[in-house]
């Protein structure tokens, strides 16, 4: 199972949040996109949902702390125990055996981030 793990700012747009994910590697073979709780409600994460057919996993801050990923951000690593959101909330919500297929790829407008992991779903 692919899942795609997004990270974003709150003014980011439908089109930042697509931009990011196209960057990781697109949308063929998705079955949920995921971020971290705080984030899951968000009417711009929601909106790719529906349009992607696809549902919204929502991973707790707690989970994501500890999750080694690529790449490393100074800011979500204080705020977050990670380097990336992104490329985490996808491990986590992958399932067991998860591993990374497309480490975080950055919006062009630096609003969003997006990864993708593939695992067994549980």
């Amino acid at each position: 199972m692919k899942v795609a793990g997004l990270g974003f700012r709150r003014d980011a747009t439908l089109a930042s949040l697509r931009d990011a994910l196209l960057a990781a590697g697109g949308f063929e073979g998705l079955a949920a996109v995921a971020t971290v709780s705080d984030k899951a409600d968000a009417p711009v994460l929601k909106s790719l949902a529906h349009e992607l057919g696809l549902p919204i996993r929502s991973i707790p801050a707690d989970m994501l702390a500890d999750i080694v990923t690529a790449t490393q951000s100074e800011l979500i690593t204080e705020k977050f125990g990670t380097g990336s959101v992104a490329e985490a909330a996808a491990v986590a919500a992958a399932g067991r055996g998860a591993r990374l297929i497309s480490a975080r790829s950055v919006s062009r407008d630096r609003m969003a981030t997006a990864a993708i992991a593939e695992g067994d779903g549980e």
